[in-house]
């Protein structure tokens, strides 16, 4: 084997992601920690916060995590029992549901915020010029499009079409 081949640009690039994922993962695992959240619970919060009415159908939220169906069941059951987040029936298909942010929820979400703004800043954007923020922003959106394109599914920024025809290599619709 040829030991350069290890030195492929294309190892380095995500290696580096890795990496970087790992580092920002472990200061916001400790900083959510702090008020009750785990990062998972963190981003159902944000994303929700982030959807027409705070709220996204369960398959949607689905789509947008990493989590399967069954993951985000258990950790809606979890955030409910805690009264962060409710269930409420989708008056236009009795088989889905949205998962709604409660007050409780926006409150949890707006003390820990601050903080995660900060780590943001100091070891993430802030590490950055704005040039080079812009350019990263775009070439991640362009991977993440590629590799998750539902990541959007039931958010107000893709049209309701391209939701369900969003296509890449090897991957199905939304």
């Amino acid at each position: 084997m040829n030991p350069n081949v290890f030195d492929d640009p294309r190892i380095t690039a995500v290696g580096l992601l890795f990496e970087v994922h790992a580092g920002l993962s472990a200061r916001f695992a400790t900083q959510l920690d702090e008020h009750g959240l785990s990062a998972v619970e963190f981003e159902v919060l944000t994303r929700l916060t982030r959807s027409p009415g705070n709220q996204l159908r369960m398959t949607d939220l689905a789509a947008q995590t990493s989590l399967s169906t069954s993951g985000v069941t258990r950790v809606v059951d979890r955030m409910e029992r805690d009264g962060l987040i409710t269930r409420s029936a989708c008056p236009s298909d009795r088989r889905s549901s949205y998962a709604v942010v409660t007050p409780a929820g926006l409150r949890r979400l707006d003390e820990s915020l601050p903080g995660h703004l900060q780590l943001i800043e100091d070891w993430f954007t802030g590490q950055l010029d704005p040039a080079a923020l812009n350019a990263l922003l775009d070439g991640l959106r362009q991977i993440r499009d590629a590799v998750h394109p539902c990541a959007t599914a039931g958010s107000s920024d893709a049209a309701p079409d391209e939701e369900v025809t969003r296509k890449t290599p090897d991957s199905s619709p939304c």
